[in-house]
């Protein structure tokens, strides 16, 4: 005993003179923490073909990975299903980032039966991940339900993965999950696509993600070298804008990405080609630059000017976006004014940055200083929309029905509670003086 007291006092003289002498405790370096290993990590389900029928995976591992593969299987109550799996063969390319030299494998599993659960894992044969369930979508109309998410960007790990998991938890039978741009802060920086993924963690194995790119994942006029390595996305769009310039017909809701970083006019053309020949009794857009900002300074005219008037033809149902730091809901719109019979627009944001909003006439709510979600549900003809902020707070809601042949109706269902809004900036008046 009085041996154990000794050595429990000298551990304790070596904390206490540890601690003095300043020294700082160690810390993990960014290439330490994100360095990729044969273990696979960053695994992320998304579509790049039919989500009734097809699904894919992309992950990441160190070059020593020379036999990539995933397996998948029908979902059982046991664990029978291992030594049913089906092997797919995994393509494979290598990203050279600050931190390190990786290579990223993707497999799109096909042949897949509409509206069923399944198990899939990644590897190599021998290290592998865990086996993630899944479930294809519907190959027509069907409940649909699924969370979008607004600029992540900033602190990303640290601030706006609550925000994630809130989404999550109020959506667990969400069939994916839409982010409208600026997922990360500066386009090429390996530790923030880190963040992003752990933020997320696995979440994003078992619910597929719907990305478009914001300003932030561009450097200049470049799409960020991480963007076509780690997501595996249609590219039915057009073929200059591949994997952010696309659609995917879910469930009755044709969802379509446009990027709105550049080629507006090439888009709007192909746009409206793909509107006119839309089978789906449900559309919504997604881009990340506002076509109503919420601040005059940010306004995106050339580009409103181009696409609204295909969004008012053809009566697009709601457009989602990003980019302002703020939130703002219209009414239903056509052009600048509030009209029977138009689209709801929304601007939302996720993550820790704010800006300054400016209030406007088509505001039917607002929002600074607030990281939101927004769950939205379509069953049939009603769709039920609910932004909640990252405390789970219900803070806007509201309903759209739609009848054939008849606009839209929008039935508000804002919750009794003041917006959250800055105090107004103190003005400082001097009376009198030289």
């Amino acid at each position: 005993m009085r041996r154990l007291l000794v050595f429990g006092f000298a551990l304790c003289l070596v904390v206490i003179t540890y601690r003095l002498t300043g020294q700082a405790d160690p810390k993990i370096t960014p290439a330490e923490l994100y360095k990729p290993t044969v273990h696979p990590d960053r695994v992320i389900l998304t579509w790049s073909a039919d989500p009734a029928t097809t699904a894919s995976v992309t992950w990441r591992t160190s070059p020593k990975v020379s036999g990539p593969v995933a397996e998948i299987a029908l979902a059982e109550d046991g664990a029978g299903f291992v030594k049913k799996a089906k092997s797919f063969t995994a393509k494979s390319e290598p990203l050279q980032t600050e931190l390190h030299l990786a290579h990223y494998h993707s497999v799109t599993f096909t042949e897949l039966k509409p509206d069923t659960q399944y198990v899939y894992r990644v590897g190599d044969g021998f290290n592998w991940s865990e086996w993630n369930q899944f479930r294809t979508t519907a190959a027509g109309p069907a409940p649909l339900e699924f969370v979008y998410f607004g600029d992540a960007q900033n602190d990303i790990y640290s601030l706006w993965s609550r925000v994630v998991r809130a989404g999550f938890a109020d959506a667990p039978k969400a069939r994916f999950l839409l982010h409208a741009g600026d997922l990360i802060n500066n386009p090429n920086r390996d530790d923030q696509w880190g963040e992003w993924h752990n933020g997320a963690g696995w979440v994003n194995r078992s619910i597929p993600t719907v990305a478009t790119p914001g300003n932030h994942e561009y450097g200049g006029r470049m799409l960020n070298t991480h963007w076509r390595p780690q997501f595996t996305l249609p590219t039915n769009g057009l073929p200059s804008l591949p994997e952010t310039n696309y659609y995917l017909d879910i469930q009755g809701v044709r969802v379509v990405s446009l990027d709105s970083n550049g080629k507006h006019a090439e888009q709007a053309e192909w746009l409206d080609k793909l509107l006119a020949n839309n089978p789906n009794p449900w559309t919504i857009l997604t881009f990340h630059h506002p076509v109503l900002s919420t601040a005059k300074g940010r306004d995106n005219k050339a580009m409103r000017d181009l696409w609204q008037p295909i969004i008012d033809k053809y009566k697009v149902d709601m457009v989602l976006t990003g980019h302002d730091h703020t939130y703002g809901r219209s009414n239903l719109q056509t052009g600048l004014t509030t009209k029977k019979g138009g689209t709801i627009y929304v601007v939302s944001v996720s993550g820790p940055k704010m800006y300054e909003l400016e209030k406007q006439a088509w505001m039917a709510r607002a929002a600074e200083d607030t990281q939101l979600y927004q769950v939205i549900n379509i069953n049939g003809n009603v769709l039920k929309y609910q932004a909640r902020t990252a405390r789970g707070v219900l803070y806007d809601a509201f309903e759209l029905r739609k009848s054939k042949g008849k606009p839209n109706k929008l039935i508000s269902q804002i919750p009794a509670t003041p917006e959250n809004r800055r105090p107004p900036k103190e003005v400082t008046v001097t009376v009198g003086g030289r």
